[in-house]
């Protein structure tokens, strides 16, 4: 087994979101995996394993601090490039195809990014009084701030805040404990120059409860760029950015082609590759 470690959606090296990729896992159990994940302590960690899907190139499972994921997008990037950094060749050219939880997620490459399309939508439609007022309190904004707020699950159960401007977006201050499960976006139009057309945060809870920061976050981004292309809000293409409250500088890029489908896109660099992991070798 090997561990590969990959910066994903940074504008420059080292400012994007980290990923542990683990090659040769099969031999793993989901207690192992889990247990790998919360020592590592990255937003997630993902296990490259054989297809059982004739039509996928690889098979992939995504671990977060609080357990398994059936789909999140910064990790499909980075196993995406760690598997064809270790010499993976699709069986279709210029199309890869992921085997995860979700079911198959097409991915390709582009001006030197990496692309997946955005999956559908499991839950769509405004949040009701009750899950507006506990999205706004864990993300610590006000509820005069919120211009919309709705579902856009995708696998991680996102709720959408929608705000007014950046600067409620920069200025929330989330709270330090939620429950299990929850996944709270912020996102706002931006002006800025040399930023992204639009301005997020995302938090989500670990396995202790405490709500945690993502500095970058494909799942959002794809389910709010599927939002936003629905409803009118973005047209074509347009640049997100994300991470500046953590450190990070991430920048992503969501389009969409002339059939109506939505890609998230993003750099993708390894860090580290090939790192043994001899503990999990032990009988």
């Amino acid at each position: 087994m090997k561990l590969d470690l990959v910066d994903v959606f940074g504008s420059a090296g080292l400012r994007g979101n980290p990923l542990a990729v683990v090659s040769g896992a099969g031999q793993l159990s989901s207690a192992q995996m889990l247990s790998l994940t919360q020592w590592l302590g990255f937003s997630e960690t993902t296990f490259l394993l054989a297809p059982e899907d004739d039509c996928a190139d690889y098979r992939v499972r995504i671990f977060y601090p609080g357990g398994e994921l059936p789909f999140a997008g910064h990790p499909t990037l980075g196993t995406c490039h760690a598997w064809l950094e270790a010499g993976g060749a699709p069986r279709q050219e210029g199309r890869i195809v992921q085997e995860c939880g979700l079911g198959l997620i097409e991915l390709r490459q582009e001006s030197g990014m990496l692309a997946f399309q955005a999956p559908p939508l499991t839950r769509t439609g405004p949040l009701n009084a009750k899950e507006r007022a506990e999205a706004a309190r864990v993300a610590g904004v006000s509820d005069d701030a919120i211009v919309e707020a709705v579902h856009i699950a995708n696998g991680p159960q996102w709720q959408l805040l929608r705000l007014a401007s950046v600067e409620d977006v920069l200025a929330a201050q989330p709270a330090m404990h939620a429950p299990a499960e929850t996944d709270v976006g912020l996102a706002a139009p931006s002006g800025e120059a040399g930023g992204g057309d639009w301005e997020l945060r995302a938090f989500f809870t670990n396995q202790h409860g405490a709500v945690v920061e993502d500095p970058v976050t494909g799942s959002f981004n794809a389910g709010l760029a599927m939002h936003l292309f629905e409803s009118g809000l973005a047209s074509g293409s347009y640049v997100a950015a994300q991470g500046r409250k953590t450190g990070a500088d991430g920048r992503i890029h969501c389009s969409q082609d002339n059939d109506g489908d939505i890609w998230i896109a993003g750099r993708t660099v390894t860090v580290a590759s090939g790192a043994s992991l001899p503990i999990f070798d032990q009988p």
